[in-house]
C-alpha cells in the first residue's frame, strides 16, 4: 500500500475549515472520478494555516493512474499554497 501525502501552508483559518467541511460532506460518495484511492485522511491546523491530505492506494499502478485526476482538481485558494507532495510505503495502517 502507498500513501500520497500533499501539504499546503499559508491558508486562512476560515478557508481551511471550509475545505475540511466540504471534503467531509463529500467523503461518503467515495473518491472522485479517476482516482483509484481506497481511503484518505485530511488533517488541518486552521490557526497555523496548514493542511495535509493523505491518500491511500493499493498499488503503484493505482497511484500512477490517479495522478492526472488528482493534479486536475480545483484547489480552493484559501487553503494556501502546496508545499509538498511525497509518496510513502505504508508500513502499518490501524483503524480502531
Amino acid at each position: 500500500m502507498l500513501a500520497r501525502v500533499t501539504t499546503w501552508q499559508g491558508g486562512t483559518a476560515d478557508g481551511i475549515r471550509a475545505a475540511m467541511n466540504e471534503m467531509n460532506s463529500r467523503a461518503a460518495s467515495g473518491p472522485p472520478e479517476g482516482v483509484k484511492s481506497h481511503g484518505f485522511t485530511l488533517l488541518g491546523d486552521p490557526e497555523s494555516g496548514r493542511m495535509m491530505m493523505i491518500g491511500l492506494f493499493d498499488s503503484e499502478d493505482d497511484l500512477r493512474s490517479s495522478e492526472a485526476a488528482l493534479q486536475a482538481m480545483d484547489v480552493p485558494p484559501d487553503i494556501g499554497s502546496r508545499t509538498g507532495l511525497d509518496i510513502y510505503e505504508v508500513g502499518v495502517d490501524v483503524r480502531a
